[in-house]
């Protein structure tokens, strides 16, 4: 079959005959009283001619025939400059390199740039790539010294220099009677005699004819010799070689070995009969060249067919296929793979084969040992060496808050104070020093224990219990007293930095504030999202300026979670968590306990051995400041005659952390402790009143005070209030704006999705559809209430309890009327009570073709919505209903947007959080 490489190469050789054809009828016409041969020998360009060179030989005498030019003539003219014969020996070229008639390479401008082929990861035979750049002829060898043993024969010319009473220097040809003819002295018979034996012989005779001279000689040029490779060699025939070549020289001439011969059965007869035989993986593995025997004259190198191989793979230092001789084992099959590698599992070695029945099977062989090192590998054999097991045996793993985490040698008798001898060079500066915890397999199925320790004490204290004596495989886990970096971001070491590291501190946190938020949008946390929104004000003011200006633009890459792994409890507990629930069966209850109530980290921890409360309150990261130490309480689950019963232990928390065994109650499977605050506990509640107030700013209230109380505090509004126009908010109806967005967004995509392979007829573009959910996104939850601050003022029943990040936005007041939405231009209108809806509309250039003009409504300037009516709101006394500070919205008509149903409540959300964001920011 013809590739498409061949295919062009043949077409560009049909264009140039075609071209040569109209150049040589040219020629005969114009000469033609002249011999076409003479034409052929004298006419035909330079470069005409090198083109020709390059035609197939088919193509080469079907041109010269048609034009009755003697294509000898044109060889004749060919073969002029022979003088890039030489260099021709000695030029070197890649297997598989195309070649014209006469032997020349086909320049890599003529060939098509071929794909490059991807590195296959298919084993290759051993041992065939050595003879991948065989040069085309093989060179003679006229630079290096001749041998003592080299046996002189016809055709070697032998160089004699003569000084003393007489001069003189010759070069004779050994003849074919293998004499050289010395003028003055006759013939002499040389053939058959090995270099030294000649220069003596000639030596003597010359000295004995012609007193007090010297003698030196030599060989001026050696003989060359003609031997034939046969068998399955990649260009077996005839090759005239060196007198000087050995095996490996013809292999070599010959373009090396075909993919079927044999690298270990490569037989050298001389007169018919078996000289030697080569086996080239002595040469190629042991370097041993013994058997690559020098060539004679007529001598013929037979390569046999491949024998049986044996394939080996994996975890050895040369993978390849290999061809077996007689009786190898597997020590043998190791030896030619280059042994195994370091991380070889040699014990269990796989073996594949065929049995009797011509079916596979495998066999299982261990390296390590003699007696299966002496196992006789078959033919077909394929050998894997498996890789070893990367787990580590008898060692201590440390992870968590230390400066060194990782693998560490255990020793018998071996202390967490042998791991940690100090706090400050071992430790990180956020771990915390009451709660760690050792993970201990105990049994051959991995089930784990957990033991609790005090790393201050230990260290403190080698002769506490706390210095836990280590085993093999044990799991050190030392946790971290903050959450995040944020926590730490104001300390005493920030303010020795120079303002440039403050700089790069104050970017590192806000990448990582960006990636704790990105972390648990990815794991689908609402809570934890809104958490971190709402921190996010007041940490270190971060939101002034955009995370993309502190990431320098790194953060547009995809996050790894791992690189969001601190070392908080949370993170480093979950695996031990679920790992503990799997162990959990019948007779063998969970061993988790969990801590609620006031605790500084409370949640789900592991029970460790022995643990009572004041462990699992040191677990929680102990109490806080409203913790209620007369009372606590520990609920638990009991099964009494078969049936679960819930008990409860109320015990003095003051007592247990004081060391009462009674109090400190011993915790059992899946208890749990609920912390209580301090009755009528209150935090400092702060709300902020911003705008037309005659003290804004942030009071601290307490516990039922009133709105309309503190505006009182406040000593009212201004006279420019307008108190219609105020917008206030919430921290928890912020956090529910957040979820239900999400949940939109969501639900858009889906409904996205399945319109776009259910109705033929959507027609949204995926651009489209990604600049909805961007603006989605772009969206800020405002947290509004929406609210009558006037009636709030004056009727108590309208009044609202105040709650701690309340903030109170009253604006200046604004005599105008806005217009957003599908109009001709978003603008702002001076208020007009003669005016209606209609004409603002009208002012703004009327509705686009896209609006829906049926659902138009108004954003009073408290936040509440009124639709438009077209009995009531284009009549004459519309502008009765529209006050300062309105906003009139023209939704888009959802057929533009293929009639997806939750299109009305993104563009609502959107306009009304843009709506009082605008207020918000008037102020």
């Amino acid at each position: 079959m013809i590739t498409p490489t061949e295919k062009n190469i043949e077409n560009k050789q049909l264009n140039f005959a075609r071209y040569l054809l109209g150049a040589l009828l040219i020629i005969a016409f114009t000469y033609a009283n002249l011999s076409l041969k003479a034409i052929a020998a004298n006419q035909i360009s330079e470069q005409q001619l090198e083109q020709f060179k390059k035609l197939p030989p088919s193509q080469q005498e079907a041109l010269a025939k048609s034009m009755g030019v003697d294509l000898n003539s044109i060889k004749g003219q060919l073969s002029k400059g022979g003088s890039s014969e030489d260099k021709k020996n000695t030029e070197t070229f890649p297997r598989g390199t195309q070649f014209d008639a006469e032997g020349n390479p086909i320049s890599e401008e003529e060939l098509e740039e071929l794909e490059e082929l991807e590195e296959s990861d298919e084993l290759k035979p051993f041992g065939y790539d050595v003879f991948a750049n065989a040069p085309q002829t093989f060179a003679p060898m006229m630079d290096i010294a001749i041998p003592a043993d080299y046996i002189i024969g016809p055709g070697d010319k032998i160089s004699i220099q003569v000084f003393g009473k007489e001069k003189d220097e010759l070069e004779l040809t050994v003849n074919r009677e293998g004499q050289i003819i010395f003028p003055a002295h006759g013939p002499f018979t040389v053939s058959g005699l090995s270099f030294n034996e000649m220069k003596r012989l000639l030596t003597a005779r010359i000295k004995e004819k012609v007193i007090g001279v010297d003698v030196v000689v030599g060989i001026a040029s050696l003989r060359s010799m003609r031997v034939f490779v046969l068998g399955d060699a990649h260009k077996p025939g005839p090759y005239t070689l060196s007198s000087l070549s050995s095996v490996t020289h013809a292999i070599f001439a010959a373009g090396g070995i075909s993919d079927i011969g044999s690298l270990r059965n490569i037989q050298l007869k001389r007169a018919g009969k078996l000289v030697t035989t080569l086996d080239l993986y002595d040469l190629l593995i042991k370097g041993d060249s013994r058997r690559d025997v020098l060539l004679q004259s007529g001598d013929v190198i037979f390569i046999a067919p491949k024998g049986n191989t044996i394939s080996v793979e994996g975890e050895v230092r040369r993978p390849a296929i290999y061809e077996l001789s007689q009786n190898e084992n597997f020590n043998d099959v190791l030896a030619m793979s280059g042994g195994l590698l370091p991380t070889a599992f040699a014990k269990t070695t796989r073996v594949e084969r065929y049995n009797q029945d011509s079916l596979r099977t495998v066999v299982n062989v261990d390296l390590t040992k003699k007696r299966d090192l002496e196992r006789k590998a078959h033919a077909g054999d394929a050998v894997y060496v498996m890789k070893a097991a990367e787990m580590f045996e008898q060692s201590i793993t440390v992870i968590g808050a230390v400066t060194r985490p990782g693998k560490y040698q255990w020793q018998t008798g071996q202390r967490i104070s042998d791991i940690f001898p100090n706090v400050d060079s071992h430790l990180l500066h956020s771990a915390d020093l009451n709660y760690s915890i050792v993970v201990r397999e105990i049994d051959i199925a991995r089930n784990i224990e957990v033991l609790q320790f005090d790393i201050a004490k230990a260290i403190s204290s080698p002769n506490s219990k706390d210095n836990i004596v280590l085993q093999g495989n044990d799991k050190i886990l030392v946790f971290t007293n903050v959450t995040k970096l944020i926590d730490s971001k104001i300390n005493l070491d920030s303010l020795a930095f120079t303002q440039d590291n403050l700089a790069k501190k104050e970017q590192e946190l806000a990448k990582e504030k960006y990636k704790q938020k990105q972390f648990w949008l990815k794991y689908g946390d609402s809570e934890k999202v809104a958490q971190l929104d709402t921190e996010e004000a007041a940490a270190a003011k971060l939101v002034e300026q955009s995370i993309a200006q502190f990431s320098g633009g790194e953060l547009e890459e995809e996050l790894d979670p791992k690189e969001l792994t601190l070392f908080s409890r949370q993170r480093l507990l979950m695996p031990i968590i679920e790992k503990l629930k799997r162990q959990g069966k019948s007779g063998q209850p969970i061993q988790l306990v969990e801590a609620d109530g006031e605790v500084k980290f409370p949640g789900i921890y592991p029970l460790a051995r022995n643990a009572r409360v004041s462990d699992l309150i040191a677990a929680a990261g102990g109490l806080t400041e409203s913790a209620y130490t007369v009372r606590a309480e520990v609920s638990r689950n009991q099964v009494v005659n078969h049936r679960a019963q819930q008990t409860s232990v109320m015990f003095s928390l003051s007592a247990a952390l004081a060391g009462d065994e009674k109090d400190n109650v011993l915790l059992s499977s899946k208890d749990r402790l609920n912390i209580h605050q301090v009755p009528a506990w209150s935090e400092n509640s702060v709300v902020e009143l911003r705008g037309e107030f005659v003290f804004p700013g942030k009071y601290t209230v307490r516990r039922g005070e009133s709105l309309a109380d503190l505006i009182a505090k406040a000593g009212g509004f201004t006279e420019f209030a307008h108190q219609e126009g105020s917008v206030f908010t919430r921290v928890q109806l912020r956090e529910i704006e957040q979820q239900n967005l999400l949940k939109l967004t969501a639900d858009l995509r889906i409904e996205m999705a399945s319109k776009s392979m259910t109705d033929q007829n959507y027609s949204q573009s995926y651009a489209e559809v990604q600049q909805m959910l961007a603006d989605m996104a772009n969206v800020q939850p405002v947290g509004r209430l929406v609210l009558d601050l006037p009636r709030v003022i004056n009727n108590k029943n309208y009044d609202v309890l105040l709650e701690g990040g309340d903030v109170l936005y009253v604006p200046t007041l604004k005599n105008s009327i806005n217009v957003v939405g599908q109009v001709q231009v978003t603008s702002s209108h001076i208020y007009d009570i003669n005016l209606s809806a209609d004409d603002y509309l009208a002012q703004s250039g009327g509705s686009k073709k896209r609006a829906d003009e049926g659902r138009i409504y108004i954003i009073s300037a408290n936040g509440s919505i009124k639709m438009m009516e077209s009995g009531n709101w284009f009549s004459s006394d519309a502008g009765d209903n529209l006050k300062p500070g309105d906003t009139i919205v023209v939704p888009l008509d959802a057929e533009y947007m293929n009639n997806l149903a939750l299109w009305t409540s993104v563009t609502s959300i959107i306009y009304n959080s843009a709506v009082a964001l605008a207020a918000i920011n008037g102020i």
